[in-house]
């Protein structure tokens, strides 16, 4: 059984950082991992995908700010925020699916396995 659980959001100033992980569970070698985010009215979208190998892609809106890394011996993805922008508020999720699996990394769909979320919230 996958399970995917996320910590580490919460309340932050524009300009500030924080930490997400997802701890996994049940899938991690093998596979692709992502962070998505959907905001208050507005549809999920992509935030940074890493392979199995260990490389990374980014949305346009956040590369430069953002880095996703995985630990394969501790199974946990973590997206470390910089810079944080107001418009960065969002509740932020895990998803992984199977390396062999098809689909844009941006792609929500393509991935069958999510966590519950955690949120965070940008104040200016």
């Amino acid at each position: 059984q996958v399970r995917l659980v996320e910590s580490g959001g919460g309340p932050v100033q524009a300009g500030g950082s924080l930490t997400l992980s997802c701890a996994a569970s049940g899938l991690f070698y093998g596979s692709r991992m992502g962070w998505f985010r959907q905001a208050a009215g507005k549809e999920r979208e992509a935030v940074a995908s890493i392979d199995s190998a260990g490389r990374t892609v980014y949305a346009d809106s956040v590369k430069g700010r953002f880095t996703i890394s995985r630990d394969n011996a501790k199974r946990t993805l973590t997206l470390q925020m910089d810079s944080l922008k107001p418009e960065d508020t969002a509740m932020y999720y895990c998803a992984a699916r199977w390396s062999g699996v098809s689909g844009a990394w941006y792609s929500d769909v393509s991935y069958p396995y999510w966590g519950q979320g955690t949120q965070v919230t940008v104040s200016s």
